[in-house]
C-alpha cells in the first residue's frame, strides 16, 4: 500500500472501519476504527493500532492485556472505504476474554408468507423475546 493509496483511502472520511480476521482460521476477531496515523503506525510497526473514538487517541492492540495483533496483511475493499486486517493473535481480540468480539447472535426466522423477509429477534421488535409488549391487566 503506497502513498497514494492510502490519502485515497482517508479521502473521503476521517476515520474507516478494520475488520480483524485471524490469518490462519479466517475467523473474524474484531472491528475497530483507524485514522491515517493509526494505519501508518500499524504499516510501520506490524502491530494493530486503532483510533479510539471515546477516548480520542490512538492506541495499540493490546498495550494493556498483552493481546496484541501482529498484521500480516492488509486489504481494502473495492469503495475504498473499509480495511481488513489479517493478524497473528497473541491472546484473545475482546476485551471480555474471548477470542472473538463476534459470539453474540441474532436469532431469526423466516416471516411467513414472504420468502426472503426475516424477523430477529432484537429489542423493539415484536414477537422477539425483548421486544414484547408487556400484558395489560
Amino acid at each position: 500500500m503506497n502513498a497514494a493509496t492510502i490519502r485515497s483511502l482517508f479521502r473521503k472520511q476521517k476515520l474507516i472501519p478494520a475488520v480483524l480476521q485471524d490469518a490462519r482460521t479466517r475467523e473474524v476477531l474484531m472491528l475497530a476504527y483507524v485514522n491515517a496515523q493509526a494505519l501508518r503506525l500499524t504499516m510501520e510497526t506490524g502491530w494493530a493500532h486503532f483510533y479510539s473514538r471515546s477516548r480520542k487517541r490512538i492506541w495499540k492492540k493490546g498495550e494493556t492485556s498483552g493481546h496484541v495483533q501482529r498484521v500480516e496483511e492488509i486489504r481494502y475493499d473495492c469503495d475504498e472505504d473499509t480495511l481488513l486486517f489479517k493478524v497473528r493473535p497473541a491472546g484473545p481480540a475482546c476485551h471480555t476474554g474471548r477470542r472473538s468480539c463476534f459470539f453474540r447472535k441474532i436469532r431469526y426466522t423466516k416471516a411467513q408468507g414472504d420468502r426472503g423477509a426475516h424477523t430477529a429477534d432484537l429489542p423493539g421488535r415484536r414477537g422477539g423475546k425483548r421486544g414484547k409488549k408487556p400484558r395489560r391487566r
